[in-house]
């Protein structure tokens, strides 16, 4: 029944050996990092950026900014989608509204990256290199894998319009509960203060949140298997990110409302 319903929800998975695989990989890599998230073995960027390497002063790091490091991050991705436009001309108008998400999706990384964010750490290359390539290639594979439903009929059930306003609200949530953040410091301060504002008094992750949605939105405006696996995939990684980054403010600050849960409102 409920395999039934996914299949109704979806196009029929691509005849793609490449596709299929990234699928899998996406999933079992994204949930992998997840985990190891909450068992505290973090990638290492934001308020992370050094945890794990605090006691190994004997093996060579190589670091740079975090604008640097932001920047690194989601300007592949960003490139990669636009180019899609050219690369894949006339591919009708739910590639297109997927392109366009994705492309959105990332510039607004990259402008944030520049012009929102505070930053007040650093970023190690080895952190970077496996995030930089997971937004690359999901880009990528989420583009080609549309690209291959061109000749195949819609799905039973059409997601398209609901994907669409569940991402509009996912970026516009996460932009705005970014800027809060920004604001959060004066200039020339870096230490870290409990967020507030927006959904802050409820939830310490507000911005994952709405990444969560702004992702099962383009899954949604997909509707295939690797949008599926990506989204879910990441929903996992971004649980057990709040959940850590919770843990790290219950243990810097006395006063963290224990009220307060990771990313989802009153219940985790």
């Amino acid at each position: 029944m409920a395999m039934s319903l996914f299949l109704n929800l979806m196009f029929p998975p691509p005849p793609s050996i490449f596709v299929i695989a990234m699928s899998v990989i996406s999933f079992v890599a994204l949930a992998n990092y997840g985990l190891s998230e909450v068992r505290g073995k973090h990638l290492n960027y934001s308020k992370f950026w050094n945890v794990n390497n605090s006691n190994n002063n004997s093996k060579k790091h190589i670091k740079f900014s975090s604008k640097v490091g932001m920047l690194l991050l989601y300007s592949p991705a960003f490139l990669a989608a636009t180019a899609s436009f050219w690369i894949f001309p006339n591919e009708g108008f739910r590639t297109t509204i997927l392109r366009c998400a994705l492309t959105l999706h990332y510039f607004k990384r990259v402008f944030e990256s520049l012009f929102v964010h505070k930053y007040s750490a650093s970023m190690l290359l080895e952190s970077a290199i496996p995030i930089t390539l997971s937004y690359l290639m999901s880009t990528i594979t989420m583009i080609y894998g549309q690209h291959l439903t061109l000749d195949l009929p819609e799905p039973p059930i059409n997601l398209l319009y609901p994907g669409l306003v569940l991402f509009l609200i996912g970026i516009i949530g996460n932009f705005y509960h970014h800027y809060l953040l920004s604001k959060l410091r004066g200039k020339g301060e870096k230490e870290y203060k409990i967020p507030k504002g927006g959904l802050f008094g409820i939830v310490i992750c507000p911005h994952y949140l709405f990444e969560i949605i702004e992702f099962y939105g383009l899954s949604f405006i997909s509707q295939t298997l690797y949008g599926f696996s990506f989204t879910i995939g990441t929903t996992f990684y971004l649980l057990g990110r709040s959940y850590a980054t919770r843990n790290w403010y219950i243990s810097k600050f006395d006063d963290f409302p224990k009220n307060v849960k990771a990313v989802i409102p009153f219940f985790f």
